[in-house]
């Protein structure tokens, strides 16, 4: 299997994987983190409830999880358009 076949597999297995959305009607269609992502962030809640460690250190943890998984769906995103037009 060439470099570009496994790239684009694992692209493919990025959008299936974030490609969950649920409609919730204030605030509209939501992306649905994979499992893993929502234990972890679960995971940082249960230590912020039982002051493991602080709420603020919690919610800086977590942002910067969410921005780097949608950096990385754009970066998905960015290589499949670029497959569509080639």
């Amino acid at each position: 299997m060439s470099t570009l076949t496994r790239q684009l597999s694992g692209a493919h297995e990025m959008i299936r994987t974030y490609g969950r959305r649920v409609e919730i009607p204030v605030l509209g269609e939501v992306a649905v983190p994979p499992p893993d992502k929502l234990a972890y962030y679960a995971g940082l809640g249960v230590l912020a409830a039982l002051q493991v460690i602080e709420w603020p250190l919690a919610l800086v943890i977590t942002a910067g999880h969410v921005l780097a998984d949608q950096h990385l769906s754009g970066v998905v995103r960015g290589v499949g358009e670029a497959l569509e037009s080639a």
